[in-house]
């Protein structure tokens, strides 16, 4: 037992991702358990306390990491967390969207971010998977990802704000034509039983939260393809992209209601973003090119990360002081 715990599985020993994989269960079974037995609204005092917590745990984590796996891989796993992170909280406008639109209370939102940070685990833990095979296998493909990185973030830089157009989701369009959605939600429920129209009978319909939830991981997939190439550009070590992302996204559905009533407050962060990914893209081809392969300073690149989202956060907080919240018009 003991020689299979310590056995590698993607250069880490099992039982490194068992303790990490408990952890995740742990603290999704205390969310949903204990912290909110009950469908209720979470105001943004109770929102900050529980993403600081959720942030604590995960730096707190970063130190275990470091100190098992050493100070290069700690360092790389504090500047996927942060990044991950930053990019998070530009996700949230089109969460908040995407509830406004199937008109969700705030009571339901909580469990139904709960339930997409589920899929979002497993969604992740595939294409972080896959993209960790195709880097062992073939190096150059890092290059394509740095390539990526960097049009990604010269597109955003330059690009205006693009409203995403949920009525037109390929997912909503399939699930409204192949099955039975009730108009009305029926609490926290994602399928309910309710009458044929014609026979009379009790039939399974879906409801509006479940085409949320469904959109919402849809978005999330979206999301991935810019941050995963990110951490992979910074680090291969599998363990270290797969725990730094999650342990960001974890911490997103309690930071959701403090960002939500103030996400028009970081209009600026998107170009910080995007100076970030350009940074993270370039930096393989100066390390690869310009250092004959030497690695980059992971402290000088976690240091660049940070100073470019602090500095997107506080211009965006300073220029938007002041600012009445927009009113996003929405109907479903």
């Amino acid at each position: 037992m003991i020689e299979l715990l310590t056995t590698l599985w993607l250069g880490t020993p099992v039982w490194f991702w068992l303790a990490f994989l408990t952890l995740v269960v742990a603290l999704t079974a205390f969310d949903l358990g204990v912290l909110h037995t009950e469908d209720r609204e979470m105001g943004i005092a109770e929102s900050l306390k529980l993403s600081a917590f959720y942030i604590g745990v995960a730096l707190l984590f970063g130190l275990w990491v470091w100190h098992a796996k050493g100070a290069d891989l700690g360092l790389k796993y504090y500047t996927g967390f942060f990044i991950e992170k930053a990019l998070s909280i530009d996700n949230v406008f089109v969460i908040s969207l995407i509830f406004t639109y199937f008109a969700i209370p705030r009571m339901y939102q909580y469990r139904a971010l709960l339930w997409g940070i589920v899929a979002v685990i497993v969604l992740r833990g595939l294409m972080i998977g896959v993209g960790a095979a195709v880097v062992q296998q073939w190096y150059w493909v890092l290059y394509l990802f740095a390539a990526f990185l960097i049009a990604t973030g010269v597109k955003m830089l330059f690009a205006g704000d693009q409203p995403m157009d949920v009525a037109a989701n390929p997912a909503v369009t399939f699930i409204a034509r192949h099955m039975r959605v009730t108009p009305e939600l029926h609490g926290q429920h994602f399928f309910v039983r309710v009458p044929d129209a014609r026979t009379g009978k009790l039939v399974t319909a879906a409801t509006p939260l479940l085409l949320a939830l469904v959109v919402i991981n849809l978005a999330d997939l979206v999301f991935a393809v810019d941050s995963v190439p990110a951490i992979f550009a910074i680090t291969t070590d599998t363990f270290i992209v797969y725990s730094s992302n999650i342990m960001a996204i974890l911490g997103l559905r309690a930071l959701y209601f403090a960002l939500a009533a103030m996400v028009h407050r970081f209009h600026y962060l998107k170009y910080a973003l995007a100076l970030v990914l350009i940074f993270i893209g370039a930096k393989i081809f100066v390390a690869d090119f310009l250092m004959g392969g030497a690695k980059f300073p992971p402290l000088l690149s976690l240091g660049v990360t940070l100073g470019l989202i602090a500095g997107g956060i506080g211009y965006s907080l300073w220029k938007t002081r002041g600012a009445p919240e927009p009113d996003w018009p929405a109907t479903r």
